[in-house]
């Protein structure tokens, strides 16, 4: 099988420490505000990167379980175990983590985003803007 390498273009850095206590979703009350440290190498890539902006981070979900298939949704377990490709759940092979939030301040190769449902220190692999209907890039 082979095998693709990503390295982090950044960290979020967070309130939220302890897994159990984050929300399942950043639209559930308790996503906090977060910053977003990326790496100085990669600061020309927020080049019209602005307040007010909605984007998708792509996380690496460094907790995640890797070798679960099946999950209860939201760890509800009044709802039937579903296949972890039909839920959000950070435990599957490959735990990309996609999160949608607001630019608040672009502070040199740091953003401050929210509301994100993303524990401290989580890595961040990239960033896309937020497309609601079709445009050039």
């Amino acid at each position: 099988m082979e095998e693709y390498s990503v390295k982090p273009i950044g960290y979020i850095r967070s309130t939220l420490k302890d897994l159990d206590a984050a929300p399942k979703f950043y639209t559930e009350s308790g996503a906090p505000h977060a910053r977003l440290e990326l790496i100085a190498a990669y600061t020309d890539g927020l080049d019209r990167v602005s307040a007010n902006q909605d984007i998708i981070v792509i996380t690496w979900l460094h907790l995640a379980q890797r070798d679960v298939l099946k999950v209860h949704p939201q760890g509800n377990l009044a709802k039937p175990l579903t296949g972890v490709f039909l839920t959000r759940s950070p435990d599957r092979p490959n735990p990309l983590g996609l999160h949608r939030a607001k630019v608040l301040a672009v502070e040199g190769h740091n953003l401050l985003i929210g509301p994100i449902e993303v524990i401290d220190g989580t890595p961040v692999l990239d960033l896309k803007p937020v497309v609601e209907e079709a445009q050039d890039f």
